[in-house]
């Protein structure tokens, strides 16, 4: 069996592991410590529970152990499925000793992680994410919510598990579109932070594509790596942190307006990435062969580099300003200075991001701007 690797989540007396590697939901040793109490409930959806929820199970043995599964969907990222887990953690008359283990992609983790961190004030909880973009993004750093009609993300806490396991053999039954949409987190780490790394993925991707389990074992550690470091700079999102949202504040208002799971969140956001790009470079930021570059990676990763054509200018004026990031009524973007080094910044010209918003399958594309 293969060596798993850890990364550690440096934030005090909250720090926790992330283990990385195959075949780890078969390892008891690694869960076992970070279960408080004898009550555990694994949340999984309808999708992912046929496929791992067995192999899991066989490991929690000695525990009072059941289970919740959610429809699959963002979609189903709600209020009312959290108040459905909440009702039955309560008949099952779970206590404050008790652990919910989330068990699949990014909504298990978020909806779980917001129930753990609101179910009598707050239980433990472990993440064990079974998709490529929540083993390098959402499963690290706490943040945990659901999502509303006006907004993405818009209710929710910053709630650390116990621990990650991140089994990166569950990538194997990850559909192509799925995986595609994780790898847009992958390359934001190497724009915002890595340029050694961006080129790795620039010459790797073909490998990942075709899941080569060494391949993408690195690129799961790295992005870790890099998410980890942020993370313990600044937990809570009131500076550096906030880099880490490149393309998010583009991305969130096209799974808003299009409405939630139309895009998938990593689609979302590699459009939204190359926005940002785009509008980095109208300001005189970013050379255009850096965008042209961030386009051609994003297509060959299976990416969508085109906005919706449902969107107009004016309506994602009006949802980006409800983003979270959003402060005092300015609207908050992640820029690129230069590859590698991401910029957080409410001035922006108006003009110039219309152009952006206005551009749809130029992006990317354009002559180097003469003004």
């Amino acid at each position: 069996m293969t060596a798993h690797v850890t990364v550690d989540v440096d934030l005090g007396e909250r720090s926790y592991p992330i283990y990385i590697g195959e075949d780890l939901l078969g390892k008891q040793a690694l869960i076992a410590p970070h279960i408080k109490g004898r009550q555990v409930c694994i949340v999984s959806n309808e999708v992912v529970a046929p496929l791992y929820l067995d192999k899991l199970k066989a490991q929690l043995t000695g525990y009072e152990l059941s289970e919740f599964i959610l429809p699959d969907g963002e979609a189903e990222k709600t209020l009312d499925n959290v108040a459905h887990l909440y009702d039955s953690l309560l008949n099952l008359r779970f206590d404050r000793n008790a652990t919910l283990i989330a068990l699949g992609g990014g909504v298990v983790g978020d909806m779980t992680g917001f129930a753990a961190a609101t179910y009598m004030r707050g239980v433990n909880f472990i993440q064990v994410p079974t998709t490529l973009l929540a083993q390098v993004d959402s499963s690290v750093g706490g943040k945990t919510g659901v999502n509303r009609p006006l907004g993405k993300n818009m209710v929710g806490a910053f709630y650390q598990p116990q621990c990650v396991l991140a089994d990166t053999a569950t990538l194997d039954t990850l559909p192509d579109r799925e995986l595609s949409a994780g790898l847009a987190e992958v390359i934001k780490y190497g724009l915002i932070n890595n340029p050694e790394f961006y080129h790795w993925l620039q010459d790797k991707m073909p490998a990942l594509l075709a899941r080569d389990r060494q391949a993408l074992k690195q690129a799961v550690q790295a992005s870790c790596e890099e998410k980890a470091a942020i993370v313990a700079a600044d937990e809570k999102e009131s500076g550096i942190r906030a880099i880490l949202n490149l393309g998010h504040t583009f991305g969130h208002a096209i799974e808003t307006a299009t409405g939630y799971g139309s895009w998938l969140h990593g689609e979302a956001v590699a459009t939204g990435m190359l926005m940002a790009a785009d509008l980095s470079w109208r300001m005189g930021m970013l050379p255009v062969e850096t965008v042209s570059g961030l386009r051609q990676l994003l297509e060959t990763a299976g990416l969508p580099v085109i906005p919706p054509d449902s969107i107009d200018v004016e309506q994602y004026l009006s949802l980006m300003s409800r983003d979270k990031k959003a402060s005092q009524g300015e609207i908050r973007f992640i820029l690129l200075e230069s590859l590698g080094k991401a910029i957080i910044t409410a001035d922006v010209d108006s003009g110039l991001l219309k152009q952006t918003l206005a551009a749809r399958g130029a992006l990317g594309k354009l002559a180097p701007h003469a003004g």
